[in-house]
C-alpha cells in the first residue's frame, strides 16, 4: 500500500507497517537509576500495554513522546536474519541503498527496501552481537552493539517517535531507547548508551564492488512486492518534517541532508560541490553519484540520486571508517541544537 503525504489521518504513516504484527518477550531484569524527570504519571495506555516498564526512570518529558502510530511491535523487527550470495540478491539493483559493515573479514549488506518495512535487524556477526536500524522519518541509519555491561539485548519497535525518531526498546528490561542517539531515556536501564559501529550507507554496486563474497539480506516475507516499493513517497521532498513541531536549523532546509560525525555536521550539498572534504582533525569526507534515495519516488531504485557518503580516517595501518550519520537536518538539531551545520567550506 502506497502512504501519501497528502493524507491527513496522522496513522496514514503507518498503514503499511501496520500489516505486520509480532509478539514481544521480554523479561524484568537490571541495574537501578535515578531518574532526571521524577513524578511523571505515564499516559494509561503505556502502562497497560507495558507492564514490564518502570515509567518512574525517565530522561525525557512524556509530553516529548508521540504515541499514535503502530502498537508495540506492530512494526516487526527481524530477529532471524537470513543471508543470500550478492548474486542470488537479483531484486536489487546498483543503485539500491544498502547499510553495510564489516566485522573480522565477513560482510552483509542491509537494504533499506526491508529497513523501511521493519526499522530494526537483529543479528549477530561472528561473537559480535548487532542491531542495524533505520528511521524512516530522520533518514537516519545506524549500527549499534547490542551488548550492555556484558548482557546482550534484543530490540523492538515501541511505535512511539521522540523528535520524529525511532524510539526502540529492549525485549529483556522494556526500557526505552532513542535510535539517534543509542541511550535509553525510559525504564530500568535509563542513561545506559549503546556504542555504535561504523557502518556505510551506500550503493549495492559499490558494496558489490568492495565485498564481493559479501551476503545480503533476504526479505524476510513472502510479501517480496512489498519491499522496493516506498511507503513514504515524497517524504523527502517535504518543507518541514512529518509528526515533529520542534525547532528547525535556521538558514537550511529542515530536510536537507547533513553529514553528521558526533556532534559536527557538513550539508550534502557542500560535500557534493566540493566531492571531498579533509578536516584538521584527519576525517576524511567523500561524495559519489550512484544511489538511490529510500524515501522519494513510489519505487525506491527509481528514486532521486543522493549518492554515497563515506567518512574515514588516516591511521598508521590504513584509512579506517568512522561512525557517521547522513541524517536530516531537523533530525540534528533536534537532538544537537546548539551544534554547528556547516554549509561552506570555509566553516569547517
Amino acid at each position: 500500500m502506497k502512504i501519501s503525504f497528502k493524507m491527513p489521518a496522522i496513522a496514514a504513516l503507518f498503514l503499511s507497517a501496520m500489516a505486520f504484527h509480532l509478539p514481544a518477550m521480554a523479561q524484568s531484569v537490571g541495574p537501578q537509576q535515578t531518574s532526571v524527570h521524577e513524578g511523571q504519571t505515564a499516559p494509561r495506555g503505556w502502562t497497560y500495554e507495558w507492564g514490564k516498564t518502570d515509567f518512574s526512570k525517565a530522561s525525557v518529558d512524556f509530553s516529548e513522546i508521540f504515541s499514535g502510530g503502530p502498537p508495540k511491535d506492530g512494526i516487526p523487527s527481524v530477529d532471524r536474519p537470513k543471508f543470500e550470495a550478492i548474486n542470488k540478491a537479483d531484486w536489487l539493483n546498483d543503485r539500491s541503498p544498502v547499510i553495510s559493515l564489516e566485522i573480522n573479514g565477513e560482510a552483509r549488506a542491509y537494504p533499506l527496501a526491508i529497513l523501511t518495512r521493519h526499522e530494526i535487524v537483529n543479528d549477530r556477526i561472528g561473537d559480535v552481537p548487532i542491531a542495524v536500524t533505520f528511521c524512516p522519518l530522520c533518514n537516519a541509519a545506524i549500527v549499534f552493539d547490542r551488548r550492555h555491561e556484558g548482557r546482550e539485548l534484543e530490540f523492538g519497535t515501541t511505535g512511539k517517535l521522540r523528535n520524529s525518531d525511532l524510539v526502540m526498546y529492549d525485549r529483556q528490561t522494556e526500557s526505552w531507547w532513542q535510535q539517534f542517539t543509542g541511550k535509553a531515556i525510559v525504564g530500568t536501564l535509563l542513561g545506559a548508551e549503546l556504542k555504535r559501529l561504523p557502518s556505510r550507507l551506500e550503493s549495492f554496486a559499490l558494496f558489490r564492488e568492495r565485498h564481493p563474497n559479501g551476503r545480503v539480506l533476504e526479505r524476510p516475507f513472502s510479501r517480496a512486492g512489498l519491499y522496493g516499493t516506498n511507503p513514504y513517497e515524497g517524504y523527502d521532498s517535504l518543507r518541514r518534517p512529518f509528526l515533529y513541531d520542534g525547532a528547525l536549523p535556521k538558514n537550511i532546509p529542515a530536510m536537507m541532508r547533513v553529514i553528521s560525525v558526533g556532534e559536527r555536521a557538513w550539508t550534502l550539498d557542500l560535500l557534493r560541490r566540493e566531492k571531498r572534504i579533509e578536516t584538521e582533525d584527519g576525517l576524511i569526507i567523500s561524495w559519489v553519484p550512484g544511489q538511490a534515495s529510500a524515501l522519494d519516488a513510489s519505487e525506491i531504485d527509481r528514486s532521486k540520486d543522493v549518492g554515497t557518503v563515506t567518512v574515514e580516517r588516516q591511521t598508521e595501518n590504513g584509512r579506517e571508517d568512522v561512525v557517521y550519520g547522513v541524517d536530516f537536518a531537523f533530525a540534528f538539531h533536534a537532538f544537537y541544537p546548539n551544534a554547528p551545520i556547516i554549509t561552506k567550506i570555509d566553516e569547517g
